[in-house]
């Protein structure tokens, strides 16, 4: 039992990673123009050789932007935390008894990282300026795609995990 609960750590801090990775990696949007230097576009900055704000991200016809922020950032603060009750609930509970709201707080996440990229990919074109638009999702958008599936099986197992001898 030991051997199982060491994998589902191994497995939540990974998906916690990879929630980090793609909430601050610089890469959700990347445009090759020809000649110049290429462009990585996050939730945030664009940034070629000098990062800028991404414009209007403050405005209000930037909500889509602002709630993949919201959603990037509170999916990886339910990981963390999910994490921290299931470090308290191995302790505190009885044996036999489960890891229910571990698990809903994890799917809680799984929710949020589905929401954000669900939104990205709906309205991508709103996001970025004409000059940005012919380029390619990027890699953190991809490492949130992956997340999402692994902190929902995170949630999946710690919703039927039992405490055994």
């Amino acid at each position: 039992m030991l051997i199982v609960l060491f994998l589902i750590v191994l497995f939540h801090m990974a998906a916690a990673a990879l929630l980090f990775a793609a909430t601050i990696y610089n890469a959700w949007w990347v445009v090759t123009p020809a000649g110049r230097d290429v462009i990585y576009t996050d939730l945030w900055y664009s940034c070629n050789s000098t990062c800028i704000p991404v414009e209007n991200s403050h405005a209000t016809s930037a909500a889509y932007l602002q709630t993949v922020q919201a959603t990037m950032i509170l999916a990886t603060i339910l990981c963390c935390v999910s994490f921290f009750v299931f470090i308290l609930q191995l302790f505190r509970l009885k044996q036999g008894e489960r890891f229910v709201f571990t698990a809903i707080i994890q799917l809680l996440a799984s929710l949020c990282v589905m929401i954000a990229a669900s939104v990205y990919t709906a309205e991508k074109d709103s996001f970025h300026v004409q000059s940005l638009q012919s380029g390619s999702f990027g890699a953190s958008f991809i490492l949130a795609w992956v997340a999402f599936p692994m902190t929902f099986i995170s949630g999946l197992m710690y919703l039927v995990l039992r405490k055994r001898k």
